[in-house]
């Protein structure tokens, strides 16, 4: 019976508290989402300018490197035709 007594007991915390939670969420709720609204507004916006600003520094990098690609085959068709005109 003591079993049960323990039960019971400690399962009537539980409940109390979650109806003390359950009356007082309608309140802290409203309050709590005001707070945080512009908070994850101004995450989500530097999301957004993060991944901005990373696409622009990726394709600046794309376009160097696909310059500096044309480059070396420039210099490489070069170089070739040199050594098959000197042979």
């Amino acid at each position: 019976m003591a079993l049960l007594d323990d039960a019971f007991s400690s399962l009537g915390g539980a409940v109390l508290i979650g109806i003390s939670a359950a009356l007082v969420a309608p309140v802290l709720l409203p309050a709590a989402g005001a707070i945080l609204r512009p908070v994850a507004k101004g995450v989500i916006k530097g999301g957004f300018y993060l991944a901005d600003t990373l696409q622009e520094v990726i394709a600046e990098g794309s376009e160097q490197l696909s310059d500096l690609m044309a480059e070396v085959q420039a210099e490489r068709a070069t170089s070739v035709a040199t050594t098959t005109q000197t042979e």
